[in-house]
């Protein structure tokens, strides 16, 4: 692989020198130029492939490496193992797999490979613009607006709010709001980097006429602060959206340049826990190949139209599309009538939705979105194991919980659950003993910690469990903290994954 993308070789066509890449939605493409390719290759060889040394890189525990096959042989048994676990966690940090499988990697497809990588660093970079990492981006708030509209800001749009911020702070004329023609010409480059490192970083590239010329002058400062990286002055001048986004963040991510918060000024933030869930709904939902992507369960959920889209993926034609208004930017009352057609459909799918209405959705109320998502959520993961048992019947909660404890008995092991959220889960023990019942020998017991683990231990063996279920190919989404905190939707739908694999048998 790596020898074909040093190449530049491929079977997959490409017009010209540009790659192009499917993307989160099968009517939509991206283009992958020779700047990208030469980043994302060098990456590959820094990080061996794109396997999960980058993912684990780019989000540091996401896997857990002691599942992977590491002899110097391996089986296409293995290979596929490994892939597995590298694509469906690259689907757990937030990357959209729609059109790329385990085999697609063993047979070295550039063009699939290349827009996976770029997705992963992506993630990566972006994932780190927090306010919980950063407290400090308090600072970036705008007059009368509330710390919960800041939240729901995608990072993109805080990465520029930071640069348009140190901009202003050092008195400079323009403002940018794109990653492409507003900093091609280098000189909103040139402040912030003085701005932000004005010992390092002086402003000598604004002297600089010519283009190129200018932008390696601006390199050349970038690596005094240790941030030359992903972009050349080549891509600079070329106004190339991504590496400029790649190199904006990376360049947050070591020079923030805001000052601390005194404890006073620290913000009440939201609980930690619902905003966990919520980014296990905003991942399934991703996983229907809904569009837009949804970046904020909240925000991106207002007009309805996401809504309508996994209503319709779980029940082909239940959506009557002549009815719902989907051109942007739809005012309120389009937005409402949407959304109460998408209750409407929960209410005659019997889901719970007392006392809400449309408005609640496009005001972004957390507790009843959730409520509603929790619902498809649930009732996609039943559906799936209905489609694959024998019986043919609606699965419960205590089916599921019947399953899991007669797996781990099936494995030889003696633990036992008696609902979501039993204290037994907090040890990551159990989950361990039910994917040794799926498939013996897969759990390597001298890597658990027993028979009491502590916290940090217990997360470990989380962790191990998480990984390893990924690697037989279930897709999960919840963190190990999910699990040893005994979260009763989540371990669902952690369970839920794992007996859909195994009524399917491909374990």
């Amino acid at each position: 692989i790596i020898s074909k993308l040093r190449e530049g070789g491929s079977k997959d066509p490409t017009s010209g020198k540009v790659i192009q890449v499917q993307g989160a939605n099968q009517n939509i493409k991206h283009s992958m130029n020779d700047d990208e390719r030469s980043e994302f290759t060098a990456h590959i060889i820094v990080h061996g492939v794109f396997d999960v040394l980058l993912i684990n890189d780019s989000v540091p525990d996401t896997i857990d490496e002691r599942v992977l096959n590491t002899k110097n042989k391996l089986s296409n048994f293995q290979i596929i193992e490994n892939n597995n676990v590298a694509i469906n966690s690259a689907k757990a940090i937030g990357c959209s797999v729609i059109n790329i499988g385990p085999q697609d990697i063993m047979d070295g497809r550039e063009h699939l490979i290349l827009g996976l990588i770029w997705q992963i660093i992506k993630a990566g970079l972006l994932s780190k613009i927090d306010i919980r990492l950063h407290p400090e981006l308090y600072r970036l708030l705008e007059d009368d607006e509330s710390l919960e509209a800041f939240l729901r800001l995608p990072p993109e749009q805080i990465l520029l709010r930071w640069f348009n911020y140190h901009l202003k702070a050092a008195g400079w004329h323009r403002t940018v709001s794109n990653f492409s023609t507003d900093v091609k010409d280098g000189e909103n480059y040139t402040v912030l980097l003085n701005q932000l490192s004005p010992d390092l970083c002086s402003r000598t590239p604004l002297h600089e006429r010519d283009l190129l010329s200018r932008a390696e002058l601006i390199l050349q400062n970038a690596e005094k602060l240790n941030c030359r990286k992903y972009l050349s002055p080549q891509a600079l001048v070329a106004g190339n959206p991504k590496l400029n986004l790649a190199f904006i963040a990376n360049l947050f991510n070591n020079h923030p340049g805001l000052d601390p918060l005194e404890e006073v000024e620290r913000p009440e933030l939201p609980d930690v826990g619902d905003d966990r869930e919520a980014r296990v709904f905003a991942l399934w939902l991703n996983s229907l190949d809904v569009d837009p992507f949804v970046n904020n369960l909240y925000t991106d959920l207002q007009d309805g139209v996401v809504l309508l889209q996994a209503f319709d993926k779980m029940h082909p034609g239940i959506v009557d599309w002549k009815r719902v208004s989907r051109r942007q930017p739809l005012n309120r009352f389009k937005q409402v009538e949407n959304t109460n057609y998408a209750i409407m459909i929960g209410q005659h799918l019997r889901y719970t939705l007392v006392n809400m209405q449309g408005a609640d959705i496009v005001d972004g109320s957390p507790t009843l979105t959730l409520g509603i998502v929790w619902q498809m959520m649930r009732q996609n993961v039943t559906q799936t194991m209905k489609k694959l048992s024998k019986s043919g019947r609606d699965i419960a909660d205590r089916d599921m919980i019947r399953w899991a404890n007669e797996t781990v008995q099936r494995g030889g092991k003696t633990g036992k659950i008696n609902d979501f959220k039993d204290q037994a889960f907090k040890t990551g023990i159990f989950v361990c003993d039910v994917l040794n019942g799926i498939r013996p020998g897969l759990v390597d017991y001298e890597m658990i910690y027993r028979p009491s683990p502590t916290p940090e231990e217990a997360k470990e063996n989380a962790k191990y469990a998480i990984s390893l279920a990924r690697k037989i190919g279930a897709v999960i989404f919840v963190l190990p903290e999910d699990i040893i905190e005994c979260r009763p939707k989540l371990i669902l739908t952690f369970i839920g994954s794992l007996m859909a694999i195994d009524a399917a048998g491909k374990v």
